[in-house]
């Protein structure tokens, strides 16, 4: 009976999971130190008894004194050096443990001085087989050790034939079924304990792994994230709101009181009223900051659900910088204007040529001159919107050619010399200086475009710098890194410090009867390139006036661009 219930239970034992874990199970290998000092502890027992049965003149053999000393040593060293590892069969692992506890247990039995009784032993070799073993050798250990204190008892009936033997053979069969009750009951403990500690195992996997992505979210998250308590402590944070809140947020020990800043006080109130009405927040808040004007932050809170009586709710607080958010929703609203614009300069290039072509009929005809100024003034403002309409469909062009290969090799200060003075003979402007210092470098780029870089650059120089000579300068360089790049400067006046944060946007433009795409499209131009186009106020002397300069940073024409 007891053999059919182990080998009904056996099948849902998935011992390959006992194999898979074995090197990393912290339970089974505690549980096998755990026999491992047991056995030495026994050992050491045995032994003392041996030596106070001798202090004592009980007559103890001197084999059962050696086999005890010689079992402690075993075992002795089978604590220190024995590998662990599970039991999968009857192999050299179980004759080294379970195999030398039968055998010693057994021999000391046979060599019994007195009453003295040794079966109780036999459940140690019988535990760690069916802990640390297989199904079947836990069944193999068991059958064993009730196979020997069967055959302990045939031996005391041969001994004394005359003698009742019947209690010992009654009493070695009970303890062979303890044994088996007791096995079965350790492997069942086992398996469940191989179980749950894979589980856990799993489980802690996948709660590491979950923890790392979710810190890597928060870590890379736009928004400010704060996690508060119920007393208004702050126990997590990222980059980003230490960047929002601009107060040293990085440098505090976590957890920290929120209201300790005095620029955090709202926050602080805020977290309050959330807890307080159960409920989420939304809020404006002014943050002052330790340099600079206070910054407008858009405040949300949300409350993460208790689990258990004993857990409290936390306030995840979500942080905007207003500024951020409405760059955001001025740069959306720009690119569909631009789909517009773009749109729109189509349907209006045919009737615009209409009109100048009109025009220019027209005004051969008349011989008031009356009628030829408003003549005149129609075909102006007609070519101020084909200037228009060209430079909205530049754009579109630029964006749609942005992953185009890119194969033209130009040597800059050639091309520069040529175009700039193409430049000056058509809008008859004076006082430009070259200063060409780039030895003949090359640079890809298509031709064209440089053409269109530079004249919008110096259409633009031209509109606010002065008469005198020298009031614009071109030149080219080479930095140390022998990168090439192109300056324009003018001795204009400062550009305001809201012109320059905008100074590369569409349809910005300080001047009224400017498009605002000249810069806009540089930069799209520059970018498809792999250059890269910037402003500064600087002089080009030490002693001399400070100007506007836009600069055009080369990528190298030996470098092969990959957009």
């Amino acid at each position: 009976m007891t053999a059919s219930l182990w080998s009904r239970i056996e099948p849902a034992t998935d011992w390959s999971s006992l194999e898979k874990f074995s090197s990393e199970s912290t339970a089974l290998l505690r549980l096998w130190r755990g026999f491992m000092t047991a056995r030495s502890f026994v050992a050491a027992v045995l032994l003392l008894l041996q030596a106070v049965g001798f202090v004592l003149g009980l007559a103890a053999p001197p084999l059962a004194i050696a086999l005890s000393a010689g079992y402690l040593v075993a075992t002795l060293l089978a604590l220190r050096y024995a590998p662990f590892q599970p039991i999968r069969g009857f192999g050299a692992t179980w004759t080294k443990t379970i195999g030398i506890d039968l055998i010693v247990f057994t021999a000391l039995q046979l060599m019994q001085v007195g009453n003295v009784n040794y079966t109780p032993l036999f459940a140690l070799p019988v535990l760690m087989g069916a802990v640390l073993g297989t199904g079947l050798v836990g069944l193999g250990t068991t059958a064993a050790a009730t196979l020997l204190l069967l055959g302990y008892a045939s031996f005391s009936w041969l001994q004394q034939p005359g003698a009742d033997s019947s209690p010992r053979f009654v009493q070695a069969a009970l303890t062979g079924t303890g044994l088996f009750v007791v096995a079965l009951l350790a492997h069942e403990m086992a398996r469940r304990l191989t179980r749950e500690e894979a589980l856990a195992q799993r489980n802690r996997s996948t709660a590491q792994m979950h923890a790392l992505v979710n810190d890597l979210v928060i870590e890379t998250l736009a928004e400010g994230v704060l996690v508060i308590d119920l007393d208004g402590r702050v126990h997590a944070a990222n980059p980003a709101a230490d960047e929002i809140l601009g107060q040293g947020l990085a440098e505090l020990e976590l957890p920290f009181a929120l209201g300790a800043q005095p620029a955090w006080v709202p926050l602080a109130a805020l977290a309050r009223q959330t807890f307080l009405r159960r409920t989420s927040q939304s809020k404006e808040i002014p943050v002052a900051q330790l340099q600079g004007a206070a910054r407008e932050v858009r405040v949300r809170t949300r409350l993460t659900q208790a689990r258990g009586r004993q857990s409290e709710s936390l306030c995840v607080m979500f942080l905007q910088d207003l500024r951020e958010l409405e760059a955001r929703i001025r740069t959306e609203k720009l690119a569909a204007m631009g789909r517009m614009s773009a749109a729109v300069a189509h349907e209006i290039r045919n009737p615009l040529a209409a009109i100048t072509q009109a025009s220019a009929l027209l005004a051969e005809d008349l011989v008031d001159p009356a009628h030829r100024q408003l003549t005149t003034m129609v075909q102006q403002n007609a070519q101020r919107l084909a200037r228009i309409v060209d430079d909205v469909l530049d754009v579109a062009r630029a964006r749609q050619q942005r992953l185009l290969p890119l194969g033209e090799v130009v040597e800059l200060d050639s091309t520069v010399r040529r175009l700039a003075q193409e430049w000056v003979q058509h809008v008859q402007r004076q006082g430009v200086l070259l200063a060409l210092q780039a030895d003949d470098s090359l640079v890809r780029f298509d031709a064209e475009h440089l053409r269109r870089i530079l004249v919008n650059l110096l259409d633009n120089a031209a509109r606010y710098a002065g008469d005198r000579d020298g009031s614009i300068q071109v030149s080219t360089r080479l930095d140390a890194a022998g990168r090439a790049s192109l300056e324009i400067w003018s001795d204009g006046a400062p550009l305001e410090p809201a012109v320059q944060r905008h100074l590369f946007e569409p349809f910005f433009s300080s001047e009224s009867r400017s498009s605002g795409l000249g810069l806009f499209l540089c930069r799209e131009l520059c970018e498809r390139h792999g250059a890269a186009i910037g402003y500064e106020r600087r002089s080009l002397t030490a002693d001399g006036p400070e100007g506007n300069e836009f600069f055009v940073a080369f990528a190298a024409a030996e470098t092969r661009l990959t957009q």
